[in-house]
């Protein structure tokens, strides 16, 4: 088995961003007033923060990563089974494109996805996002 080419760190670090991220409810405006206040700090503006700093962490990501990723999310959604892994990242590898980040943050359950893999494949997943976070 090849394994996964991407520190759980990492894993965790998309994880607890993808879930600030899916966390937030539709905005009540369009968002282009830059003068939020502290009671839209839940709402999916278009110039949100969060979104563009998860994009960027993975657009960062050098190819194997990206694929990683890819193939953790397809297992944590039950697209392969954990014991799949290889046959998953192959899948991921021949389906890479310049949208990798894109795709992922368009998954509205990319964060459970990833705990559910990262603990099907044995990695603790508290560990991952606290190592992410600094904690």
């Amino acid at each position: 088995m090849a394994g996964i080419e991407i520190s759980p760190t990492k894993v965790g670090f998309v994880i607890v961003k993808a879930r600030e991220y899916g966390a937030k409810v539709g905005a009540w405006d369009d968002g282009t007033t830059s003068d939020h206040d502290a009671e839209s700090i839940l709402e999916d503006f278009s110039d949100d923060s969060t979104v563009t700093e998860l994009m960027e962490f993975i657009q960062d990501l050098n190819i194997d990563e990206q694929v990683s990723l890819v193939a953790l999310a397809w297992i944590g959604r039950g697209s392969f089974a954990a014991d799949e892994l290889d046959d998953a990242l192959e899948t991921a590898r021949s389906e890479h494109n310049k949208r990798t980040a894109e795709y992922l943050v368009g998954m509205p359950l990319l964060s459970d996805y990833l705990e559910e893999a990262l603990d099907l494949l044995g990695y603790s997943v508290e560990d991952a996002e606290d190592d992410a976070m600094g904690d």
